[in-house]
């Protein structure tokens, strides 16, 4: 008769898990950063089952005891993981077990591991989040600063990549700005929802214990437990919501690298970045090249599949739970770790970023910025703007004849499309008149701009 496995879930079967299948199957390799979520569902729930009785008061001593040597030993590098063991929770209760001896084994009762790892993941999530958040915060904080000091600083507004308008460098950083807080608040929608509590639902019934899930889900600080157990231990939209959440956010990070990648070229010239955000070409010692922007660009696409991944890991799943899920974790803890160092290296950046201001302003002003301010002036004289916008195209057309911007038109020049056109068109049409007269809420003047950098500065701090 073949040798029987030994595992802890052994006694069903009369042969041994192939060696091939037991490497494929683990996921200790990954899933151990889940140790210290796991640790405190163990000890809320071993706190649980000692008030039902399941446990005495010396067999939970010894549990948390060896439960919190184990959590040494992981923080301090000597914790011994196995492949064979599975995945992270049969590893620690194999070492609690080794540690305590029978009290370890009692650890498990009236849980799954389908019920813990889903806990698990969410305790881990929940936390990762919070840093998520702060990481936008310090992006934020980096951008308030460089948008207050070039509160001033006139560049050409784009559609379309072609110059469309005048606009403050300021105000371009405080769109920016707007998208993170948009993900901020995304990112805290994720966490509300995902604060609901699966231990106590087992594989997918319940248990026939008398246990108190409210005790435990108040000792890991969920909001409640969930109220399905079926759904508990089945579903993983939790962390779809996080990669979709991320991947939003990284779409905004590629937006904001890709114009620092323009800004930054030769051909534009608006910005400067820190050399040590840069790196040089092995063959051309010119080079500086803008490598942080073009990663973090490229690391939207990964983040990207690793969304469609849980979808499609998801989408066709019978209930309840399936070993499929299994491979939740790979890209949401890719996800997390891609998100967070595209964060910190946006928030260590961002403040050291240098304005050309003279190339900024000289690229608004060959763009024939203000000739919606003309229109706009002709309009207030009593002209309808659609025949006010076919002057305008026409005086535009003809300065480009002049090789020359329509600020440097003379009076005269001017007035061959509209009789209105009178001396006080020179204050529209020049770029501080333009930026200066959008002096409104949500737009590009400088005290505008000021203003809602001490409105921001405040909302990141409350």
């Amino acid at each position: 008769m073949s040798k029987k496995d030994t595992r802890m879930w052994g006694g069903r079967f009369n042969q041994p898990t192939d060696e091939f299948v037991q490497r494929f199957t683990a996921s200790v390799a990954f899933d151990r950063r889940l140790a210290a979520a796991d640790i405190a569902g163990s000890l809320a729930h071993a706190a649980m089952i000692a008030r039902i009785g399941v446990l005495s008061a010396d067999e939970l001593a010894a549990i948390e005891k060896g439960l919190d040597q184990i959590r040494s030993e992981i923080d301090g590098g000597s914790f011994e993981w196995s492949d064979a063991l599975e995945d992270v929770h049969m590893n620690i209760e194999a070492r609690l077990t080794a540690l305590i001896g029978d009290a370890g084994k009692k650890l498990h009762t009236g849980r799954s591991r389908n019920d813990q790892v889903a806990t698990d993941i969410r305790i881990y999530l929940r936390d990762e989040i919070a840093d998520c958040r702060a990481g936008i915060r310090a992006l934020q904080a980096g951008l308030l600063d460089l948008a207050e000091r070039e509160a001033d600083t006139i560049m050409p507004g784009f559609t379309h990549l072609q110059v469309a308008q005048p606009v403050t460098f300021g105000h371009h950083l405080l769109a920016w700005f707007e998208m993170l807080e948009r993900d901020h608040s995304r990112f805290g929608d994720c966490a509300r929802r995902l604060n609901q509590m699966p231990l106590g639902a087992a594989a997918l019934a319940g248990t026939s214990y008398p246990i108190d899930r409210d005790f435990t889900a108040s000792r890991l600080g969920f909001d409640a437990p969930c109220r399905n157990s079926i759904d508990a231990v089945s579903d993983r939209d939790f962390a779809i919501e996080f990669c979709a959440a991320a991947a939003i956010c990284m779409t905004h990070l590629s937006r904001m690298a890709e114009e620092l990648v323009l800004w930054s070229s030769a051909q534009f010239d608006f910005v400067r970045l820190p050399d040590r955000y840069c790196t040089g070409s092995s063959i051309m010692p010119q080079k500086k090249n803008p490598d942080v922007p073009e990663l973090v660009r490229g690391k939207s696409g990964r983040v990207n599949g690793h969304l469609v991944s849980l979808l499609t890991l998801m989408k066709s799943q019978p209930l309840a739970y399936n070993k499929d899920n299994q491979e939740d974790k790979e890209p949401l803890f890719d996800t997390l770790d891609t998100l967070k160092g595209s964060l910190r290296a946006f928030a260590d950046m961002a403040p050291a970023i240098e304005a050309n201001r003279e190339r900024m302003r000289a690229a608004a002003r060959d763009g024939y910025a203000t000739a919606t301010d003309l229109a706009d002036y002709l309009v207030k004289k009593g002209l309808p703007f659609r025949d006010a916008h076919e002057a305008v195209g026409g005086a535009v057309a003809y300065a480009i004849e002049q090789r020359k911007d329509l600020s440097e038109l003379g009076l005269e020049e001017l007035r061959q499309f509209d009789k209105r056109i009178d001396e006080d068109v020179f204050d529209v049409l020049s770029l501080d008149g333009s930026v200066g007269a959008r002096d409104h809420f949500g737009g590009t003047a400088p005290a505008q701009v000021r203003k809602q950098v001490k409105a921001a500065r405040k909302l990141i701090e409350d």
